[in-house]
C-alpha cells in the first residue's frame, strides 16, 4: 500500500509547531508575551491523536509489535538521558563545585532547580522513566515536561485497537461515550477525575472521530459552516468572558477542558478539511520530519532545555520578536541535530540488543 505523505506532513508539521510551542512556553515565559504563547496552541498534540486514529485499525498484533517497539525505543533513549544526566553532575560537581551547579541549574528557575545535586545515581528515576512515571530529569527539565503525551498514548492506542477490533460496529457508541464524558466531566467540574481518565476520554473519543474520517471527506459545503460555528463560539467566549479567559489556556489544556479543546478544534478541522484533498507528492523536508516525528518528539525536549543558556543572557539585549525568532531557529536546527544522534543511538541500542538475544539464546540451547 502506497504512503500518504499527507499524513507524513501534517505529523511533521505538527511536530515543528510542538518545537515552536515549547520554544515560547519553556525558555519562553521570561519573555514571550502570554497572548502568543496562547495563539501557539492552536497547532497542539491533539493533531498527533487524531493522525494516529486516520492510520489505525483493528490488527491487534501488528498494534502490539508496533507500541513495543516504540516502547524499547523509548527506553533506549531515557537509558541515554539518564546517564547523561548523571555523568554532567558528576564532572559539575568535581570540576566546578556545587555553587557552580546550583547556579547552573538556576537558568532554568527556581521551580526546575533539584534540592539535592549528588555523584549517587538515582536509579529509582530510571525506573520511573522505563514505567512512564516521569521524574524530572534535572538537566534537561523539558523532556519530562512533555512526555505525558506518551503516556496517554499507550493507553488510547490499546483501548482503540480493542474497540476497533471487537466493536467495529459499536465505534460511534464509544465515540458518544468519550466525548460525553469530556462534556460531563467539564460541566461538573467537581466529578473531573484526577489521573489518565480525562485526558483518555477525550483523546479516546477524537482517535475514533478520526478513524471514522479514515478515506473520507469533510463536503464541500460544511467547510464555511464548520469553521462559521467555531467562529461563533470564539466571538461569544470573548464577548463574555473577555480576553483573561484565554490567557488561562494552557491551564485548561492539563487536563484538557473545553476551552482548549474549542481552540485546538481550528486546526483539527483543518486538518479533516485537508485530508484526500492536500495531495503531497513528493518527500520533503517536513515529510521527512513527520516520518521520524517520535525522534523529533524525543530531541526537542532537549533542544528546548539547552536554548535556555541562550535566552537568559540575551533576553534583555533584544526585541522579544527578534529573540524568539532566533531561538526557535536555533531550536529547531538543536532538534533535528539531536534527532539524528537519536536515531544512530537507537540502531546502536537495538544492535545491542540482538546481539544480547543471540548470545543468552546459545546459552540456553
Amino acid at each position: 500500500m502506497k504512503r500518504d505523505l499527507y499524513i507524513d506532513f501534517a505529523k511533521g508539521f505538527a511536530t515543528i509547531s510542538i518545537i515552536f510551542i515549547h520554544t515560547v512556553f519553556w525558555s519562553g515565559q521570561f519573555y514571550v508575551p502570554t497572548e502568543l504563547r496562547v495563539l501557539s496552541l492552536l497547532v497542539d498534540v491533539p493533531l498527533f491523536y487524531a493522525l494516529s486514529g486516520l492510520t489505525s485499525g483493528g490488527n491487534i498484533e501488528k498494534t502490539m509489535y508496533r507500541l513495543l517497539k516504540l516502547q524499547i525505543t523509548y527506553m533506549i533513549f531515557v537509558t541515554f538521558l539518564f546517564f547523561l544526566d548523571y555523568f554532567f553532575k558528576v564532572f559539575g560537581l568535581n570540576f566546578f563545585g556545587l555553587d557552580w551547579m546550583k547556579d547552573f541549574y538556576s537558568t532554568f528557575g527556581a521551580k526546575y532547580t533539584p534540592s539535592d545535586i549528588s555523584t549517587k545515581p538515582q536509579w529509582q528515576n530510571l525506573g520511573n522513566w522505563y514505567l512512564h512515571q516521569y521524574t524530572m530529569a534535572d538537566t534537561f527539565p523539558v523532556v519530562m515536561g512533555s512526555f505525558w503525551y506518551l503516556k496517554v498514548y499507550f493507553i488510547l492506542t490499546v483501548f482503540g485497537v480493542l474497540i476497533l477490533r471487537f466493536f467495529p460496529k459499536h465505534i460511534k457508541w464509544f465515540t458518544f461515550l468519550c466525548l460525553g464524558l469530556t462534556l460531563m466531566f467539564n460541566i461538573l467540574p467537581s466529578y473531573y477525575p484526577s489521573g489518565q481518565v480525562g485526558y483518555v476520554a477525550f483523546y479516546l473519543g477524537l482517535f475514533l472521530v478520526a478513524h471514522q474520517m479514515k478515506g473520507k471527506q469533510i463536503p464541500k459545503k460544511w467547510i464555511p459552516f464548520l469553521y462559521g460555528v467555531l467562529t461563533v463560539i470564539l466571538v461569544i467566549l470573548f464577548w463574555n468572558f473577555g480576553k483573561d479567559y484565554f490567557m488561562r489556556m494552557n491551564k485548561a489544556k492539563f487536563p484538557p477542558k473545553l476551552l482548549y479543546i474549542f481552540w485546538s478544534s481550528f486546526s483539527l478541522l483543518t486538518l479533516f478539511v485537508l485530508y484526500n484533498r492536500l495531495k503531497i507528492t513528493k518527500n520533503n523536508f517536513i515529510t521527512y520530519i513527520g516520518k521520524n516525528a517520535i525522534f523529533y518528539y524525543f530531541a526537542q525536549g532537549m533542544s528546548s532545555s539547552l536554548v535556555y543558556f541562550i535566552v537568559v543572557p540575551l533576553k534583555e539585549k533584544l526585541i522579544w520578536w527578534v529573540l524568539m525568532i532566533l531561538i526557535f531557529c536555533i531550536n529547531l536546527i538543536l532538534a533535528i541535530i539531536i534527532a539524528e544522534g537519536a536515531k544512530k543511538l537507537d540502531d546502536f541500542g537495538w544492535k545491542v540488543l540482538e546481539l544480547l538475544r543471540k548470545k543468552t539464546a546459545s546459552a540456553t540451547n
